[in-house]
């Protein structure tokens, strides 16, 4: 099932996406529900009566958890060949360990990072001049749990969606560390929709990515280095998952700091990413 969140009437709404993505049925949830946690209003209930259907055209999507509770967990160099791009950058604090990790590196972005589908991802050339982009996708969380293990840790996703991992290269390098480069604001595209975790072929799902047209990014989910169920288990071990949580799981080759020169984003640009089974998220980038 495709879900999505939006505003129509002045207010913020859950609906049920159409087949060909051209309505959305709008779910009776309580008012104020769909506010902050968006989908993930819908997790550990029933699905709630349908209302009036709405023309996609007559709405206005947010992202599908429009600000998650807890910072976004994110994985690095989970995909072979930018593991080994990434170590070749120069900006890689990790690569003394070897360009392809042991175990999973995770990190975070800040909440307040999230943007949503046809927003604008905003470059401050003033603090940055070297801004990436990064297609993944990205597990929500729909059961809690500390020390899952591998076996169990599908029956913890609610659903999936996409997320474009924006990073500032520069920041990156700078700081020696991941937080700052990666939660400028408006540096987290996510959506346009969820679907629910029956949606997703984890063997078999395509991620791709182009900017201003040019295709950068084609790979599939059964390239990732750590999957899924070894994800979860990782960053559940002493740390409990709460219903809600986004985890994005790492992005393949083809980023621009893969490229030589590097292709980093500029004003003007548009980027857009694929992933098999959700839809198209596609961003401007804009100077502030």
């Amino acid at each position: 099932m495709k879900l999505a969140t939006f505003d129509w009437n002045g207010e913020r709404h859950v609906g049920r996406v159409s087949d060909d993505g051209s309505t959305v049925t709008r779910l009776t949830l309580p008012a104020g529900a769909a506010d902050r946690d968006g989908v993930a209003a819908l997790i550990g209930s029933d699905l709630p009566a349908e209302a009036e259907q709405l023309s996609v055209s007559d709405i206005k999507l947010v992202a599908p958890v429009p600000r998650p509770h807890r910072n976004i967990f994110c994985v690095g160099k989970n995909y072979f060949e930018h593991a080994h791009e990434f170590a070749s950058s120069g900006f890689d604090s990790s690569a003394a360990k070897g360009a392809v990790p042991e175990a999973p590196i995770v990190f975070s972005k800040l909440p307040e990072s999230v943007i949503p589908h046809e927003a604008a991802v905003k470059v401050d050339a003033g603090v940055t001049t070297a801004v990436d982009y990064e297609a993944e996708l990205a597990v929500i969380i729909g059961k809690g749990g500390r020390n899952i293990s591998k076996e169990d840790a599908l029956s913890h996703v609610w659903g999936y969606t996409i997320v474009n991992d924006v990073t500032a290269r520069d920041l990156q390098g700078i700081h020696s560390q991941w937080l700052i480069g990666k939660s400028q604001d408006t540096f987290c595209p996510m959506g346009p929709v969820a679907v629910t975790a029956d949606e997703i072929d984890l063997e078999d799902t395509t991620v791709r990515c182009w900017v201003n047209g040019e295709l950068r990014q084609d790979s599939n989910t059964k390239l990732l280095i750590f999957d899924v169920p070894t994800i979860i288990a990782a960053i559940s071990n002493g740390i409990t998952l709460m219903p809600g949580d986004v985890i994005a799981t790492g992005t393949p080759a083809g980023v621009g700091i893969g490229f030589k020169p590097p292709k980093y984003l500029t004003p003007g640009d548009t980027v857009r990413v694929e992933i098999a089974g959700i839809g198209i998220l596609e961003n401007p980038v804009e100077a502030y």
